[in-house]
């Protein structure tokens, strides 16, 4: 009796494992791992109260399908240095969806730019212009994806009155003039944005709005604004930037797994997220919403001079990083964590352009050596060491990244159309014939 109810008990067994999710799948190791999952998810693109967005600029589906519009619209980019740069360019010859609202390559070029390719990797300078007179910066465009949780822009944080500006308002204007702005109290994407539509030499105004189609656009999108201040840079500004709060990576698989959609990711993503959370840890930086962060940290990669960046140089205060803004050498060649989501959708990385794939990140982050010898050791993050994966581990790790955290439709945030019927987000001859425009 006692030898049949021990085979008993062993077949209950094996039964219950071959039918039953182990005590500790790699699922439950993740659900350890991250803790309260709702902080990672992100909220759905139509649900405006729960974006963080600028008091002052409330979004609205008025406002929201504007910037969707002007983001990708040449008709404004009448401030061009020569003829030929005239309405070719728009918000969107930097931030390319395809390749996950970045530049496919080492440098965005707007006006001084031409071609595209297949998804902007093909844009190069334009012949008639001077490496000095074309819009480009001296860093790599970062991803408007989930900028919505950003509070403070730029790889150095620069714009935005709080968050991680309180107590730098005697910077405001010094090292970048365009920051004076943070004095207006506007929110960080839009001050940013009112800056930048002058700095990439895209105009607003009545005459140029009329013309492009887009009066009613504006009328129903800032109804309590008085027409003479309706249709400026101001108000372009706030509509793109209410646009670009709705950039969200929901669909991605992380973003689904989070939801309760277990098979949304693979057993390979998933080793690669247990070892995102836990023995890389990734999530020590990595760890808002958007899974970036605000802080900032030196690791010793190259910068875009260095890399063969056009209109840069060793004295770009870019470079400097955190500290070329704060003025505080505590914080100099710190760089803010920037959001993971569609990095795999276009390379390179950093804010150098030092690596041309997510392997070579990823392997950068493990051996834990810095490449650039202008960066002191002592301004090295404390975070940035050797991690001890092996291969098959960063594959793991970069699987995790490159398809998990991919949100595969952001061509949901494409218009069909432009009001002014240019070839966009490039109207530059040779992009309007790779793209196949009319």
């Amino acid at each position: 009796m006692r030898k049949t109810f021990g085979v008993f008990l062993l077949l209950a067994t094996v039964v219950f494992a071959c039918t039953h999710e182990p005590f500790f799948s790699l699922d439950n190791e993740m659900e350890e791992l991250i803790g309260d999952k709702n902080r990672y998810v992100l909220p759905d693109s139509d649900d405006y109260s729960a974006i963080p967005q600028s008091p002052v600029n409330p979004l609205t589906r008025e406002k929201v399908n504007l910037g969707k519009m002007l983001f990708f619209e040449p008709g404004f980019g009448v401030e061009s240095m020569h003829a030929e740069g005239f309405k070719t360019f728009s918000c969107g010859s930097c931030h390319i969806p395809a390749a996950g609202f970045r530049p496919n390559r080492m440098q965005g070029i707007a006006d001084g730019g031409v071609g595209f390719g297949l998804k902007g990797e093909a844009r190069d300078k334009y012949p008639g212009y001077a490496a000095s007179e074309i819009d480009a910066q001296g860093a790599r465009p970062l991803s408007v994806l989930n900028v919505a949780f950003v509070p403070n822009t730029m790889w150095n944080g620069s714009f935005g009155a709080g968050g991680v500006n309180t107590g730098t308002e005697h910077r405001w204007g010094v090292a970048d003039p365009g920051t004076a702005i943070n004095h207006e109290h506007l929110g960080a994407l839009e001050g940013q944005n009112i800056e930048g539509l002058k700095v990439h030499r895209l105009l607003y105004n009545r005459e140029l709005v009329e013309a492009n189609g887009y009066k009613a656009m504006f009328d129903a999108a800032f109804p309590d604004v008085p027409e003479a201040d309706r249709y400026t840079r101001k108000t372009a500004s706030f509509a793109i930037s209410a646009y670009l709060r709705t950039l969200l990576t929901n669909q991605a698989p992380f973003q689904r797994w989070l939801k309760g959609d277990k098979g949304a990711m693979t057993e390979e993503q998933k080793r690669g997220a247990v070892l995102f959370f836990g023995k890389a840890g990734c999530v020590r930086c990595h760890n808002e919403p958007n899974l970036g962060s605000m802080t900032f940290h030196a690791l010793g990669v190259e910068d875009l001079y260095q890399n063969g960046g056009l209109k840069t140089s060793e004295a770009d205060l870019r470079n400097l990083g955190r500290g070329g803004f704060t003025g505080n050498p505590t914080d100099l060649y710190k760089f803010r964590v920037p959001q993971l989501y569609n990095l795999g959708d276009s390379g390179p990385y950093f804010h150098g352009s030092s690596k041309e794939t997510l392997e070579e990140v990823i392997a950068y982050f493990n051996a834990g050596v810095p490449e650039n010898g202008n960066v002191p050791q002592g301004q090295i993050s404390a975070f940035f060491h050797p991690l001890g994966m092996d291969q098959a581990e960063m594959a793991d790790l970069t699987a995790f990244i490159r398809y998990s955290l991919r949100d595969p439709n952001l061509q949901r945030y494409v218009p069909e159309r432009i009001m002014s019927g240019l070839c966009f987000p490039n109207n530059d001859p040779l992009s309007r014939f790779q793209m196949g425009c009319n």
